[in-house]
C-alpha cells in the first residue's frame, strides 16, 4: 500500500528518486551507443535504435511521474500511484458530488431590553392550548420579556403526557420567531434553581384581558419576581380592541411558528393522499364523545343506563362546575353537540353527495355503532386515521390524544368540505385556519334552527322537500366566507373567537402580503 509522507520529505525522497533514475538512464544510454557502434548488421542497428528511444521514453515517464505531485500534468495526477495525493482527490470528488441545498435564512433577531422570564402552563386539549401560546408569545412581545417554551396540560381528562416537542416542531417554535421574542427551552441555571426551590410568583391572569391589563399588572410583577408563572393560560386575552400589530403577531405564531413535528406532517400527508386517490373528502369534526356529554349534559337518544353514566361522570370532576343539567333545554338552545342521527339528516338536506368519502375527525363515538347506523347508511363511505393507516403507524400515537388531534387537524385543514357538529375550540380554529387559506368550504351549522326543524320533520309537519329547503336558506351565509366578526364589548363569551374568524390576518397589510409563513 502507498503510504503519504510529510510533504517536505516527500519532495526531497522525490528529487533524489529523480536524480538517480535519470543518472541510471544516461549509464544505459551510453552502453546502448558502444553497442550500437560495434554493430556491423543493419537489423541490428534498427532494433538497437528502438531499444534506445524506449529506454529514454521511459525514463522521461518514470521522471515525470515522481514529480508529477507537485507540478506535473493534471492528467498524470489522476493516475493511482503510490506518488499521488489519493485523499485529497477523494475528498475534492465528495465536495463536487454534495447536493446544493440552499441555507435556510433565519430572521435576524430582535435586540432588545429584557424586564425578565415569562413561563407559561397551558390547560385543556390540543387546540385550546394552541390558541393560548399564540396569545402568551403576543404578550411575552410587548412586554419585551423572554418566554420559556410552554409547558402543556397532562393532567386534564385526557392525560396526555406529550411535551411541547412531541408535537410542535420546537426548534422551528424558537427560531422562526426570533426577530419577535426571545424564546428558550429553560431559565438560566441560576433562575432554574430558584424556581425548583419555589421561589417563583404563579398566577392565572383575568380572562378577556386586553393588552394594557399584561402591560399595567403583569410586567410590574415580572420586573420585581424576575419569574413570572402564568397558569391556565386559555382565553386570557381579549379577542377584539387589540393594537394591529399584536393581532397579526397571534396569526403568525398560529399560522407559521406552530408547525406538527416532523412526524405528525408526514402522516398527516400520508392520510390526506391516500384519501384523494378516491375523490374529494369531506372531514366530519363529530363531536360526540363520552367527555363532551358528560360536560355538556346532552343525552339526546341515550338510553337510561347511559345518561345514568353520563352523569356519573360529570360529577366526579369537580371543575366541571355545572352538575344540574336540563337536556332538553339545552338542546333546544343550540347548546348540545349534534347527534350523528341529526348530522345525517342535515348533510342529506344540504345535498352533501351521497358518494363522497367522509373522513370522521373525532374520538371514539359515544354508543358506538348503534349510534353510528343512520350515518353510515346515508353515507356509507366513512373512514376513520385507523382506517386507513395500519396500527404500526399509529403505535406511537396510541394514548397520546392532543397528537391524534394534531393529525385530525392536519387533515381538516386540507379536506374539500369541513363541517363541525360543535363549535369546541377545535372546529373554531380549524375555521380560522381554512378561512386565512383562503376561505375554504367550511360549513357552520345552527344547531338552534337545525333541531327545530329537525323536530318537525320527524313530527311530520314538515315534508322532506320543505325540511330541505329550509336547512339550505339558514346555511347559505354559513359557509365559511369572509364576514365582519361579532364584537360584544361586555360580554367577551359570547362575540365572535378571535381565532374562528381573524380579520386583521385575513387582508394584506400595505408592505406585507397574507401567505403561509
Amino acid at each position: 500500500m502507498c503510504r503519504v509522507e510529510d510533504r517536505d520529505k516527500t519532495k526531497r525522497r522525490f528529487a533524489i528518486g529523480a536524480m538517480g533514475l535519470k543518472r541510471l538512464g544516461e549509464i544505459r544510454v551510453e552502453k546502448l551507443k558502444s553497442t550500437m557502434v560495434n554493430a556491423k548488421s543493419p537489423k541490428m542497428k534498427l532494433w538497437l535504435i528502438r531499444a534506445t528511444t524506449m529506454v529514454l521514453l521511459w525514463t522521461c515517464f518514470v521522471q515525470l511521474t515522481a514529480l508529477g505531485g507537485s507540478w506535473g500534468p493534471r492528467v498524470l495526477k489522476g493516475w493511482p500511484s503510490c506518488f499521488t495525493q489519493d485523499s485529497h482527490s477523494a475528498a475534492v470528488l465528495d465536495v463536487k458530488l454534495l447536493p446544493n441545498v440552499p441555507a435556510r435564512v433565519l430572521p435576524p433577531k430582535r435586540v432588545y431590553k429584557n424586564n425578565g422570564y415569562l413561563m407559561v402552563s397551558c390547560n385543556g386539549g390540543l387546540n385550546q392550548m394552541r390558541s393560548a401560546i399564540c396569545d402568551m408569545v403576543a404578550i411575552a412581545r410587548y412586554l419585551n420579556v423572554t418566554l420559556i417554551v410552554p409547558e402543556l396540560d397532562k393532567t386534564s381528562f385526557w392525560a396526555d403526557p406529550s411535551e411541547f416537542e412531541d408535537i410542535f416542531d420546537v426548534e422551528h417554535f424558537i427560531t422562526s420567531l426570533r426577530d419577535e421574542v426571545r424564546i428558550l427551552k429553560e431559565l438560566p441555571p441560576r433562575l432554574k434553581r430558584r424556581v425548583e426551590l419555589g421561589f417563583v410568583h404563579t398566577m392565572p391572569p383575568v380572562s378577556w384581558s386586553d393588552i394594557s391589563y399584561y402591560h399595567n399588572q403583569i410586567l410590574p410583577l415580572i420586573q420585581k419576581y424576575k419569574v413570572v408563572h402564568l397558569n391556565r393560560t386559555d382565553a386570557r386575552l381579549a379577542n377584539s380592541g387589540q393594537p394591529f400589530e399584536l393581532q397579526r403577531l397571534r396569526c403568525r405564531v398560529n399560522f407559521g411558528a406552530l408547525r406538527f413535528t416532523p412526524q405528525i406532517e408526514e402522516l398527516g400527508r400520508r392520510v390526506v393522499k391516500l384519501l384523494r386517490q378516491n375523490g374529494p373528502f369531506l372531514v366530519l369534526h363529530l363531536r360526540y364523545e363520552m367527555d363532551m356529554l358528560a360536560f355538556s349534559g346532552c343525552t339526546q337518544g341515550c338510553n337510561d343506563e347511559e345518561v345514568e353514566e353520563l352523569t356519573r361522570m360529570r360529577y366526579a370532576y369537580p371543575w366541571w362546575k355545572e352538575k344540574i343539567i336540563n337536556s332538553d333545554l339545552k338542546r333546544k338552545d343550540g347548546l348540545c353537540p349534534l347527534t350523528p342521527e341529526e348530522t345525517a339528516l342535515a348533510l342529506k338536506a344540504l345535498d352533501i353527495d351521497h358518494d363522497i368519502q367522509i373522513y370522521i375527525a373525532a374520538g371514539e363515538i359515544y354508543g358506538g355503532k348503534r349510534r353510528m347506523d343512520s350515518l353510515a347508511d346515508a353515507y356509507p363511505k366513512l373512514v376513520r386515521k385507523e382506517t386507513l393507516l395500519g396500527p404500526a403507524d399509529l403505535q406511537y400515537f396510541q394514548n397520546h390524544s392532543s397528537q391524534m388531534a394534531a393529525l385530525d387537524y392536519l387533515v381538516s385543514l386540507e379536506s374539500d368540505i369541513f363541517v363541525p357538529t360543535y363549535d369546541g375550540n377545535m372546529a373554531k380554529v380549524v375555521e380560522g385556519h381554512r378561512r386565512y387559506l383562503g376561505f375554504k368550504k367550511t360549513i357552520l351549522l345552527d344547531r338552534k334552527v337545525l333541531v327545530e326543524l329537525i323536530d318537525k320533520y320527524t313530527s311530520g309537519f314538515l315534508s322532506w322537500d320543505e325540511f330541505s329547503r329550509a336547512v339550505k336558506d339558514t346555511h347559505a351565509q354559513r359557509m365559511g366566507a369572509p364576514a365582519k366578526r361579532l364584537v360584544i364589548a361586555e360580554r367577551p363569551k359570547e362575540e365572535d373567537y378571535f381565532y374562528a374568524n381573524p380579520e386583521e390576518c385575513l387582508q394584506p397589510s400595505d408592505d406585507e402580503p397574507v401567505s403561509i409563513i
